[in-house]
């Protein structure tokens, strides 16, 4: 009976408590994923929305406010999952609640009955003349182990309805945070709501400026796709230019598709390599507006945008800064394009694209985060970094690399 009593309270205090780590695991993801979006619309209004003075073009407008509007939804999404999850833990509780209270009723009155009985059979000479009644030594030696056993059920029952009690008592503080909770994500949720209905007017007011001369705008969204292009094949061209150049300087085929590499390039790649996903940032403050591969264009859904990279909304006159440890193989700069930065990683390579200011030149060492120039900032107070990854001459997509991106 002992081992029983014990086996069942040491059984409802780890399943009370793996049950609670669950629950509690699901809403640290939830928590960090809204104070993540929450943190990317702080970043994008100061980085997006805080230029008065320049005029946007309205393409820039709609792609900000598209942005801006999908977080916003993120955000409402995932506080809506908070939410439901709390609604769900509170109804989980408050059923616990009430099955504690009618198993501590029943446990309390088992014990009161019990007791009385003890009291009723406690005195020194019943138990001794208990024991003394006993047919030979080995009956009296288990009725001594009975009295035994029978003082430490008392005990493990009297515990178990002590850990029941307290585990009710922290249930119902626990009701009480998380109703509060709700309360606190609930009114969130009515705020962003609401914002989230006037960025999606101001979205259908500009929508509608554009469709009076829609194939207009998606000209310009072709022209500026085609300009891309052309950067990406002068890009393209550099690295395999390099590949061909390091494998003749090694006496290989110069046909072939991967960089000849000295020990030391193999060990900075391999570095490279191991630090995917902990990478910096190659700004100090930014947001993804373009993310890599192909998408359709906000404005005309038929407009495809290709991106070997990532396109880094960020602040004016913002410095760019070396995601690793390399050699700058070339700087690049088209007629009506502005610098682009090539730094080697042993077989990998970053590209820094629209420059206004570049601080390094061809062959240049450089370390982790330092500066080697700065992001152009346009007419309409866009200030935007390409940036890219490759492997030898392969995009990689950037938001496996960079961390957090």
């Amino acid at each position: 009976m002992r081992n029983k009593i014990t086996y069942i309270l040491c059984l409802f205090l780890l399943l009370n408590s793996f049950s609670s780590e669950a629950q509690s695991d699901k809403q640290k993801a939830l928590e960090a994923k809204r104070v993540k979006y929450q943190k990317e619309l702080q970043q994008l209004n100061a980085l997006l929305f805080t230029n008065k003075k320049e005029e946007k073009s309205v393409v820039s407008l709609i792609e900000d406010l598209n942005y801006k509007v999908n977080v916003r939804r993120n955000l409402i999404k995932v506080t809506n999952d908070q939410a439901n999850l709390l609604t769900r833990e509170i109804n989980a509780n408050q059923n616990e609640i009430s099955s504690l209270r009618d198993q501590l009723t029943t446990l309390k009155k088992q014990y009161s009955e019990m007791l009385v009985k003890s009291y009723k059979s406690k005195s020194e000479q019943s138990r001794v003349m208990f024991l003394l009644s006993s047919n030979d030594f080995k009956q009296a030696y288990k009725r001594l182990q009975y009295i035994k056993q029978y003082a430490n059920y008392q005990k493990e029952q009297g515990d178990l309805i002590k850990a029941k009690t307290q585990k009710l008592q922290e249930l119902n503080t626990d009701l009480l945070r998380q109703k509060e909770d709700k309360d606190k994500l609930v009114a969130e949720n009515r705020i962003a709501k609401i914002e989230l209905e006037k960025e999606v007017k101001e979205q259908e007011k500009l929508m509608a400026s554009i469709r009076k001369d829609q194939s207009a705008y998606a000209s310009k969204i072709k022209k500026k796709q085609q300009e891309i292009d052309a950067i990406d094949k002068e890009i393209d061209r550099l690295i395999k230019e390099a590949i061909a150049a390091s494998n003749k300087k090694a006496g290989k085929s110069s046909t072939s598709k991967g960089f000849a590499l000295t020990p030391e390039e193999k060990l900075t790649g391999r570095n490279f390599a191991s630090n995917k996903g902990k990478l910096p940032w190659p700004v100090e403050r930014g947001v993804v507006k373009v993310r890599y591969g192909t998408q359709q264009s906000p404005i005309d859904p038929t407009v495809k945008i290709n991106s070997n990279g990532v396109r880094i909304a960020t602040e004016k006159n913002a410095r760019v800064r070396a995601v690793f440890n390399g050699e700058v193989l070339a700087v690049a700069g088209q007629k009506y394009s502005n610098p682009t930065v090539l730094v080697q990683h042993g077989n990998y390579i970053t590209a820094y694209r629209n420059l206004s200011k570049v601080y390094v030149k061809k062959g240049d060492k450089i370390v982790t985060n330092q500066a080697i120039g700065e992001v152009f900032t346009n007419n309409e107070g866009e200030t935007m970094l390409g940036f890219g990854i490759f492997k030898d001459s392969k995009p990689q997509n950037p938001a496996g690399w960079i961390y957090k991106m």
